[in-house]
């Protein structure tokens, strides 16, 4: 089923027509529980990955012997979603409360050290003919796969993530020597980082930057703007919350490809390759969530009235406080490592 983001609330082009100038698209790539195989974009799904090629690992030193296993996460999250579809508001019986604490110990695995190879999970790839908005790879590369280390203990804080980007040219992949089981880690640090296989439903919106990255002088504007909107629904003593341009009107939630970074966490800073300096463009935004927290206006068309769990956070990524990963790559060479922030 495809997914229609709803038109804007309103036609922030008419209220500051020098927003058309910043005028850009993003895809936003709705992904849903699914079976993808490897010719599929996907989030959590199979890689088009050779079988003869090395699979990433982690190999910056951290703890990586304590944790949970990646198929006991998953087994908690059917087993609640099977309890949801079957009443949403009865909850878990005794015996299934009994079974996801089973799900949800720790174990550790005494043998492994601190610089072992750590398989990497499969986070998400994307094809070009499917993500209009991806850009290009080095050398006519159209298939661009992302992969994440489990555990949050990471240089140079000790608490960040480790991305590992990879593009590589589709055709040139024999299909019939994919590596099908592909090894995976025997514990995992955070649940979060575990992604549930979904195929994706690519719908191209139009997007604006982040409000802190416009010229000040129509920053300002804007923000006067709001201010008016939320006195008059005081006025009114309106209980829904006003028209906003970061939650309604310029970057969408949820899993994205292209288009603008929202910054409003740490505001903006630059963004620029380690390697060369230039100035890096936006590859993938991982978002915990597809609608809600103020982002109700981006639901889907068809899946609006629908109750938010499982449907905003269908993959079972969690970032951070339930936000969004933004991945940015280097368009001087895209072979350039990657860099991210949290949001």
């Amino acid at each position: 089923m495809k997914r229609t983001t709803p038109p804007r609330p309103l036609d922030v082009e008419s209220l500051f027509p020098e927003l058309a100038a910043h005028r850009a698209t993003t895809t936003r790539l709705h992904p849903r529980p699914g079976r993808p195989d490897v010719s599929a974009s996907s989030v959590g799904g199979p890689m088009l990955w050779p079988a003869d090629e090395p699979w990433p690992v982690c190999t910056e030193a951290h703890g990586r012997g304590r944790g949970r296993h990646p198929a006991d996460v998953r087994a908690e999250r059917a087993l609640t979603a099977e309890a949801w579809a079957r009443d949403p508001y009865e909850g878990l019986t005794d015996e299934e409360r009994h079974r996801v604490d089973e799900l949800r110990r720790e174990h550790r695995v005494p043998e492994a050290s601190d610089t072992d190879p750590l398989p990497l999970l499969a986070l998400a790839q994307l094809y070009a003919r499917d993500v209009p908005d991806l850009p290009p790879g080095p050398d006519g590369a159209d298939l661009l796969q992302v992969f994440w280390c489990p555990f949050d203990a990471h240089r140079p804080t000790g608490h960040s993530m480790f991305l590992h980007v990879r593009w590589r040219r589709s055709a040139e992949v024999d299909v019939e020597n994919v590596l099908t089981s592909p090894p995976q880690p025997p514990v995992v640090g955070y649940e979060g980082y575990v992604p549930e296989p979904c195929e994706l439903h690519p719908e191209q919106v139009v997007t604006y930057p982040f409000a802190g990255l416009l010229p000040e002088e129509l920053c300002e504007r804007i923000d006067a703007w709001e201010e008016e909107l939320e006195e008059e629904a005081e006025e009114r003593d309106d209980e829904d919350d006003p028209v906003s341009y970061q939650f309604d009107l310029s970057i969408p939630p949820g899993w994205q490809a292209g288009g603008y970074a929202s910054w409003h966490v740490t505001d903006p800073y630059a963004m620029d390759c380690a390697t060369c300096a230039t100035p890096m463009r936006l590859l993938l935004t991982v978002g915990t969530s597809e609608w809600g927290g103020g982002y109700e206006s981006w639901t889907p068309i068809e899946e609006q009235g629908l109750r938010p769990n499982p449907h905003a956070v269908p993959t079972g990524v969690v970032v951070g406080n339930h936000g969004r990963l933004n991945v940015f790559g280097c368009p001087a060479d895209p072979d350039h490592p990657p860099r991210w922030s949290v949001q």
